[in-house]
């Protein structure tokens, strides 16, 4: 099924419009030529993010962003400015982008607030692991991660509650057998936490055990149903 993008685009628009690109990309997009209209829009509609552009408008769209988020307050939003805009303040937008940007960096960032669709995707608790987009939804948040993170993810979460020791992780993530010196996993396993954990001084899931190797915590004996080899990649 695709998504659908709530596109809000005025008349003064001074660069091609983003409705053909995004709609080459799969998603179907619904046009609003004004925040009023996007919100009618809202009344019939049910779209998976919505893009306020508000340099076609020629106003911040601040206002419009918290009105759709007022509406519907679950949204993903993406504003879009000119470069003399005011970035400090969101105002609701969950992701605001500078013109002039490639069309290929808005579908990025589309992908990273849209929720997963991937059947190969791994859950585990409160992980969902999409290795193919390299994204994890933990705790209400997609998080994006690097693909040698994706991997240790991966295998800890192969692991649940289990103490996964540094050679087989290190092993594993990095495809060889030469352990001689293990201390890039720790500087990864770092990234990692500082990427998922709320508190990365103090990690819910990510345990060091120390002299042994790290564990994921979870409150569950789930494993995982849906696999799917990762190919890994330098980083």
């Amino acid at each position: 099924m695709k998504n659908t993008i709530l596109l809000v685009e005025g008349k003064h628009i001074d660069h091609p419009s983003f409705t053909t690109g995004l709609a080459k990309k799969g998603y179907l997009v619904e046009s609003a030529p004004s925040g009023a209209a996007a919100l009618e829009r809202l009344e019939t509609s049910n779209p998976d993010l919505a893009i306020v552009d508000a340099s076609s408008m020629r106003s911040t769209g601040k206002r419009i962003c918290q009105s759709l988020q007022e509406k519907k307050n679950d949204l993903p939003i993406i504003l879009i400015v000119n470069q003399d805009a005011d970035t400090s303040d969101k105002a609701g937008a969950n992701i605001i982008l500078v013109l002039p940007f490639t069309m290929q960096k808005l579908v990025n960032r589309v992908k990273q607030l849209l929720p997963l669709q991937n059947n190969d995707a791994v859950t585990v608790g409160p992980f969902q692991l999409d290795a193919e987009q390299r994204r994890v939804v933990c705790d209400g948040r997609q998080i994006q991660l690097t693909p040698r993170l994706v991997l240790l993810l991966r295998i800890l979460m192969d692991h649940p509650g289990e103490v996964v020791d540094r050679e087989k992780l290190f092993c594993e993530a990095w495809e060889t057998t030469y352990t001689g010196d293990t201390r890039s996993l720790d500087v990864h396993m770092s990234w990692l936490r500082q990427a998922i954990e709320e508190n990365p001084r103090h990690p819910k899931y990510i345990k060091t055990i120390r002299g042994v190797g790290y564990r994921l915590d979870l409150d569950t004996t789930t494993r995982p149903v849906h696999r799917k080899r990762i190919d890994p990649e330098i980083i």
